[in-house]
């Protein structure tokens, strides 16, 4: 396994590379299970409002499943193509008094530095865009800068193994997903569900 970053085949900063995977995202299995995992997890939070951060936000489909399904949710979008918050703002118009852009790259040492902090901090299909595993630790070391006391990181993404995905230096195991976790800082790392290659962990 080598410890050089794996290029990505698309450039996501490009609308026509965005579009395109805007157009096939949503048919991937066991996303829409995932999805009411996110809200499931929010609703059990008594905050009101609820200040969320979204890390990889994307076109928005999840940000618009969870502001249709928790009604005092406040979400900051950080993602770090702008071609992704444009098809985001197009998806959210109806909901803009709920949102913040925030366009920035998580794989910058700085992206967590003078950003509110969060009742909530959430991710789904994107730490492996780091395009190694070997950065998920740090990545997750910089969430707990911006989480409240208490508060929970949710991270879905796929993994490798039998059922997941083939490439194990951009993904990982299960267990590697939730000892980068732990490797931290975070004392509390719980799996929430698994479903098609996606498999989602509370950490706190």
């Amino acid at each position: 396994m080598s410890n050089q970053d794996i290029p990505s085949p698309i450039d996501l900063r490009n609308l026509s590379d965005a579009r395109e995977w805007e157009r096939t995202a949503q048919a991937r299995p066991g996303r829409n299970a995932v999805f009411q995992s996110f809200v499931s997890e929010l609703m059990a939070l008594a905050y009101k409002p609820l200040s969320v951060l979204e890390l990889g936000s994307g076109p928005g489909f999840l940000a618009v499943h969870l502001l249709n399904a928790l009604p005092d949710l406040r979400l900051a979008l950080l993602d770090f193509s702008p071609a992704m918050h444009f098809l985001a703002r197009s998806r959210l118009a109806e909901k803009s008094s709920r949102i913040r852009f925030i366009e920035r790259d998580f794989k910058d040492p700085g992206w967590s530095k003078s950003i509110d902090m969060f009742d909530a901090v959430i991710t789904n299909q994107a730490v492996h865009e780091l395009r190694h595993k070997q950065h998920a630790t740090t990545l997750h070391r910089q969430v707990r800068s911006v989480l409240k006391a208490d508060a929970p990181y949710l991270v879905c993404d796929h993994y490798f193994g039998e059922d997941g995905l083939s490439n194990a230096s951009l993904y990982m195991t299960i267990d590697e997903q939730a000892q980068a976790l732990l490797c931290a800082g975070f004392t509390s790392v719980k799996k929430v569900i698994q479903a098609g290659s996606l498999v989602m962990h509370r950490a706190s």
